[in-house]
């Protein structure tokens, strides 16, 4: 099966959204690296909010399409990155997020709207 990594970024997003997860970015990476084509970036508010999302992520895409991502940073729920492999999500708290900002590292990178994708 095919599958369009819209329909990964698109399912993320809304469970993102309905977790109440804040500052969702979307960057389209395709035509700047290889090892996706999308990251969708955002940031809860401890690290329980964070396990969450990425739990309910995860449920909602395994449930969705069948994918089931690698995972890192479950345990600490720091910065929990979701690799599904044309979309990877980064969940953080909010310091880890300014820390690392993957926004600027990935600048030149096109920025999507929810409605967009």
């Amino acid at each position: 099966m095919v599958l369009n990594p819209r329909v990964l970024v698109k399912t993320a997003a809304r469970v993102a959204e309905a977790r109440k997860a804040y500052d969702i970015t979307i960057l389209d990476i395709s035509m700047v690296s290889m090892i996706a084509d999308y990251f969708l970036i955002c940031t809860g508010k401890s690290s329980i909010h964070v396990r969450s999302i990425a739990e309910e992520i995860r449920k909602a895409i395994e449930k969705e399409v069948g994918l089931v991502p690698r995972l890192e940073g479950r345990r600490e729920a720091r910065w929990v990155l979701m690799d599904y492999g044309d979309l990877v999500v980064h969940i953080f708290l909010e310091d880890e997020r300014r820390f690392y900002n993957l926004e600027r590292l990935w600048g030149d990178a096109g920025e999507l709207t929810l409605a967009k994708v």
